[in-house]
């Protein structure tokens, strides 16, 4: 009689290495690229070239990618003790400590090439973003709201890509920064929702932990911030019905991310965190619609 295995199948190390990087779950990078060329776009006053288009577009993609290195690495004792990270290869052992690292190193160093191919003052701005990026993952063992490490990490894309475009960086930028930063509190807290009970037990600090039972009232009020500030920004410069229709869509998704966390069930925060790269795109392509407008008129 032949015996047949149930033990899984041995994965390749690219399968590995993809799953590291979370290469089927697009939604990350997509996270921190709207916000980039959004900022490209009025940086430029309209369209900023491809150059730079693909140099912030692969650049987030391998940035995203080697952040997930650093966090899986630095994060691998706490995931052990979470149901939603339990499984990812470096906390399994799939993956040692050293690929992982060395895999996060390649990416950036390929990010950074792409910086160099842009101006000295980017690449001056590409270090300081390279070190907020390696310290959110630590930040979550003593900040009480490591999500905004995260945001100022998330959001460093906006400052470059002014620097990538007038080569310095106005207060415009940081206004635009600060204003992204509530985005990403906004949608990490729902994402700290989804493993509350887990990072109570094993003594992580997040965002959802600090607001308590004001949780879903924080992540809507950081939604309104973000919208204003980012509205406040671009209507500068194309003010217009296509913005204000852009930014009604936007904000119909935040009322419907409400109705999903409200009840705090593990499946409606994650599906609020998980859709979250859809209000970005809708600002992105209000942003680039109406200058579109604006230079036909």
């Amino acid at each position: 009689m032949t015996v047949t295995s149930t033990d899984p199948a041995p994965r390749s190390r690219l399968s590995l290495y993809l799953d590291l990087i979370r290469w089927d779950r697009p939604a990350g990078w997509l996270l921190l690229l709207w916000p980039s060329l959004s900022a490209l776009w009025i940086a430029k006053g309209g369209f900023p070239g491809w150059h730079l288009i693909i140099v912030f577009t692969l650049g987030t993609i391998l940035m995203r990618s080697a952040g997930c290195c650093v966090n899986d690495v630095a994060d691998r004792e706490f995931d052990r003790h979470v149901k939603r990270t339990a499984h990812r290869p470096v906390t399994s052992g799939l993956v040692s400590v050293k690929e992982a690292l060395a895999l996060g190193a390649v990416l950036a160093l390929l990010a950074f090439c792409l910086v160099l191919t842009t101006n000295v003052q980017t690449i001056a701005w590409s270090f300081p973003a390279l070190a907020v990026t390696l310290i959110y993952p630590y930040a979550k063992r003593y900040v009480s709201m490591p999500q905004a490490v995260l945001g100022v990490a998330f959001s460093f894309g906006i400052p470059m890509a002014y620097s990538a475009v007038q080569a310095h960086v106005p207060l415009e930028a940081w206004v635009l920064l600060i204003g992204n930063l509530f985005w990403v509190l906004s949608y990490d807290t729902e994402y700290a929702m989804v493993d509350r009970d887990d990072d109570l037990r094993i003594g992580m600090k997040t965002s959802a932990i600090t607001l308590g039972r004001f949780d879903v009232a924080g992540v809507t009020c950081f939604y309104l911030v973000y919208l204003a500030i980012w509205l406040l920004v671009s209507w500068q410069y194309v003010p217009g019905a296509i913005l204000l229709v852009a930014f009604a869509a936007a904000l119909a998704q935040v009322v419907w991310h409400y109705t999903l966390i409200k009840d705090r069930t593990r499946e409606g925060c994650f599906k609020a965190f998980r859709l979250n790269h859809w209000l970005g795109f809708t600002l992105f392509a209000g942003i680039v619609l109406a200058f579109l407008a604006k230079q036909i008129s």
